[in-house]
């Protein structure tokens, strides 16, 4: 598998690495139990910051298309290819639409909406 980052392209550097590690688990490129390389490997590899490679291998994790065994290594998921196809940003971006024209259609203002936003978003990192 070879990964290609693109610095031109308008989509994040570790949107982009995430994708490109989906996309070879769909494609059978990658299958259950293949070790990836580590983050200070790949990020040298792909002359990245370790902490692009690091947000991208954590968000895979959490996605459940990687699990990290320790100072054993990082692997790919036993049911990778089944979580590949989950886009969890596209079911945020759904939700919050949903909700904000819900919010609309009751009259609530976007300064409102924005507000409320921020306000709960800086309560939750509290």
């Amino acid at each position: 598998m070879e990964i290609t980052i693109d610095i031109d392209d308008p989509d994040p550097l570790f949107a982009q690495l995430m994708a490109q590690i989906k996309q070879a688990v769909i494609a059978g490129e990658l299958k259950p139990g293949d070790a990836l390389p580590s983050i200070r490997q790949l990020a040298n590899d792909l002359e990245l910051n370790n902490k692009t490679v690091a947000k991208a291998y954590r968000l895979l994790e959490r996605d459940s298309v990687i699990q990290a065994k320790g100072y054993r290594g990082t692997f790919i998921h036993p049911e990778a290819r089944a979580n590949s196809t989950v886009d969890l940003n596209a079911w945020v971006l759904t939700k919050l639409r949903e909700t904000i024209e819900a919010f609309r259609e009751t009259g609530v203002t976007d300064s409102e909406i924005r507000i409320a936003f921020g306000n709960i978003m800086n309560n939750h990192k509290n």
